[in-house]
């Protein structure tokens, strides 16, 4: 539960900031809408990512109580760091990097996945969400705005533009349960599964298992939602880019169709954080040019967190283990 209020508060930036920086919705209703939206995706789209994280990354045998604690525990400490200096972090990167460290320690992990399949995916869909808004802002945005289509305050503050953009955010938190919540619900279920000495031959007991974990989890979103969020939603609603209303459904729906679709195709953990300030920037930048959004310190800032945070992880997770199998306690 501490490790889901902390993904709660890094994922809201993601999922609201565009209805924020485009004063479509209220910060006091966030919380509850998004804990809502992240606990209709883990139910109904999660369980492929949950498969994943849970057995596919690192031997599940691994995954008993001790192990999942430290697990759990060090992706909760990097995020608190990064939820404590406003940065939204990618939590599937420092849950993966978290895992990965027992199964190096005991020559354990599955390398053909994590090197084929999720480290490429990290790279791959940024520069896509980044490349496609960059598109749409340079030539269909672009045009709109000079014809003063985008600066109307009767297209502004149409009911449908503004419906668009709240449908835009609860789909991005719909998108962030059928992936992001698999990051505590994976662990939790083969750690059961191993604990109780339960055979993985019935699909129904398995997808009981996962809904029962992420009945566990997912509320605990909203819980976060509410206590971090506020300074995570000015830092990437205001603070990247000041866009508009129409540039925040394209950024909403470029990201979180991006990461759902990772999440249903191949059940791979990815950073919604990264799809989504990746379109920001792309639109950024065919607005206002890449010297004007790359010098600005909150992008600096966001690139180093990303950098330090799955480091945090991977070595608390990695030296946790080593103490406890010296202690006898794995």
């Amino acid at each position: 539960m501490f490790l889901a209020i902390n993904m709660g508060g890094s994922g809201t930036g993601p999922a609201f900031s565009v209805a924020y920086g485009a004063n479509v919705l209220r910060k006091t209703a966030i919380p509850s809408l998004f804990g809502l939206m992240v606990f209709l995706g883990a139910i109904t789209a999660g369980k492929t990512t949950a498969t994943t994280v849970g057995n596919g990354l690192i031997n599940p045998i691994l995954m008993n109580y001790a192990q999942v604690s430290i697990i759990l525990f060090s992706v909760s400490i990097s995020l608190l760091i990064a939820n404590l200096f406003g940065i939204p972090q990618s939590t599937s990167q420092a849950t993966v990097l978290a895992i990965i460290a027992p199964g190096i320690y005991f020559h354990e992990f599955n390398s053909n996945t994590i090197f084929v399949e999720v480290i490429p995916t990290w790279f791959v869909l940024p520069i896509i969400s980044f490349i496609l808004s960059f598109l749409i802002g340079k030539y269909i945005y672009t045009p709109l705005r000079r014809r003063g289509y985008t600066i109307s305050s009767k297209i502004n503050d149409h009911y449908m533009l503004r419906g668009a953009i709240v449908f835009a955010s609860l789909y991005v938190a719909f998108s962030i349960g059928a992936n992001n919540v698999a990051n505590a619900s994976g662990p939790l279920t083969s750690m059961t599964i191993n604990e109780l000495g339960i055979s993985t031959t019935s699909p129904r007991v398995l997808t009981l298992i996962m809904i029962m974990s992420t009945m566990v989890v997912a509320p605990s979103f909203g819980i976060g939602s509410s206590v971090f969020g506020e300074k995570i939603l000015k830092n990437t609603g205001k603070e990247l880019f000041l866009f508009g209303r129409i540039e925040a459904v394209i950024i909403a729906v470029i990201s979180a169709s991006l990461l759902l679709a990772a999440s249903i195709l191949k059940g791979v953990p990815t950073s919604l954080v990264q799809l989504n300030v990746g379109a920001i920037l792309g639109i950024g930048v065919a607005r206002l040019g890449p010297k004007n959004i790359f010098r600005k310190t909150a992008v600096r800032r966001f690139f180093l967190m990303w950098l330090i945070a799955p480091i945090v992880a991977f070595l608390t997770s990695w030296y946790l283990t080593y103490l406890a199998d010296k202690f006898g306690y794995l």
